[in-house]
């Protein structure tokens, strides 16, 4: 086993995740996350494989192929679907074209009983295999990975909400990731987490499978999108960033905004864009999305955006509202900061960790600071633009150069400096 400090003869980065969601919109947190471990890892001297799970079997990929994967998950064009991937993806075009594309990009594929032997003949002895995405934890694939002469396997768990808040995740996701959890406490020899907190989290279910691996904390870095160039909205507006599903707690806000004009005139009331798509177990909120007089009056639900859109979007702002129950991590309230936006967000651990005493830290018992913080930072944003003689420019400008540069804001420099000197 290749000792921590010692560089491996080369690394094998798990991107099945990727290779699912390739074509099907912008990248989701846990994308972003494998998307700058592939970069970093592109980067770094260090030879570079990747081995992507499809319907038929395992490819590999040498490190020209896994940069031509980058360029695809950063919104490069997919190839028609072949008649065989066809055959395999029924029902899902987009993965049809993602695995056309990766068999034309391959150095060698198995299937699953060979994925041992592929690995001894392609790879060094002592490779480290790097897993981020949450994809192929079993036993089965650690023992494979073991047989195929892996030295170190380095799990990234991003948290373990769907053990301690199982009513915010889709129907039968909590034991599934309780079998993946319990594959890592046996089969990983290090578990990268993001935070202290997190780490707390996960090791007590760890401990309760029968084993903690040895584990590191590798804050995640941030590094927001280049804010497109957007006209200015008539009025100001606060945004709230994620997929429409119950541990966001839009519910929360829509309540807000229906209070809000009970009390104001339509006119002295903020706007507020949902950037998000739907998701899961939340009909009653899409419900009333749907019927609401609000929508497309002071609410405005805008679905999944391009990343500049977003950090444009959130660029003009008034701030970022962010009323989770339960994050694991919360990219958006960061990447607000870097931004230099308010932030604010529930008295959540992890956000103090990581946020410190930067944003507005508001009880979601107190539906009234709430609301009048809201109205108060939009009154100021509407006299600011009014004496200023323009429409949100004293708000909603962000220096460009100075994003990602922020004080306090994790980089994903740092991050690698910690686990590539363990993996």
């Amino acid at each position: 086993m290749t000792g921590p400090g010692t560089p491996p003869p080369a690394r094998l980065l798990d991107l099945t995740r990727s290779m699912s969601r390739l074509g099907k919109g912008p990248m989701t947190g846990v994308d972003r996350v494998e998307a700058a471990y592939l970069a970093a890892l592109l980067d770094d001297k260090t030879p570079l494989f990747a081995l992507v799970k499809t319907r038929l079997g395992f490819l590999l990929l040498d490190r020209e192929a896994a940069r031509a994967v980058l360029a695809l998950m950063q919104g490069g064009a997919l190839p028609k679907a072949d008649l065989l991937s066809r055959l395999t993806c029924r029902g899902d075009g987009a993965r049809a074209r993602a695995e056309t594309a990766l068999r034309r990009l391959a150095m060698a594929r198995a299937s699953g009983l060979g994925l041992a032997g592929l690995l001894r003949r392609c790879l060094p002895h002592g490779f480290s295999a790097l897993n981020t995405g949450h994809s192929n934890l079993t036993p089965r694939m650690f023992r494979r990975l073991r047989a195929g002469g892996a030295g170190r396997i380095a799990v990234l768990i991003h948290d373990v909400i769907p053990l301690d808040y199982p009513a915010f995740t889709r129907p039968g996701i909590a034991p599934v990731f309780a079998r993946k959890l319990a594959a890592v406490a046996h089969g990983a020899d290090l578990v990268i987490h993001t935070a202290e907190a997190t780490r707390r989290d996960t090791e007590a279910h760890l401990a309760r499978l029968g084993r903690v691996p040895p584990g590191v904390v590798a804050p995640l870095g941030v590094t927001p999108a280049a804010p497109a160039p957007l006209p200015a909205r008539a009025a100001p507006y606060f945004v709230t960033i994620g997929t429409i599903e119950p541990r966001k707690n839009h519910a929360f806000l829509l309540d807000l905004w229906e209070e809000m004009h009970k009390r104001r005139p339509g006119d002295e009331i903020p706007h507020l864009l949902i950037l998000g798509q739907r998701g899961w177990a939340n009909e009653a909120l899409f419900a009333r999305l749907d019927r609401s007089p609000l929508v497309g009056r002071s609410v405005f639900e805008m679905g999944r955006e391009p990343d500049g859109v977003v950090a444009g979007l959130l660029a003009g702002s008034c701030g970022l509202l962010f009323p989770s129950f339960a994050e694991g991590y919360g990219l958006p309230p960061l990447e607000a900061r870097a931004l230099g936006k308010r932030v604010i967000v529930p008295p959540l651990p992890i956000y103090r960790e990581t946020l410190g005493d930067y944003p507005v830290y508001l009880s979601l018992s107190d539906s009234y600071s709430w609301m009048e913080t809201i109205l108060n930072l939009g009154d100021a944003a509407r006299k600011a633009a009014n004496d200023e003689g323009i429409n949100g420019e004293g708000e909603g400008q962000t220096d460009k150069s100075r994003v990602g540069r922020v004080a306090g804001v994790p980089r994903w420099e740092d991050h690698f400096k910690i686990v590539l000197s363990l993996v």
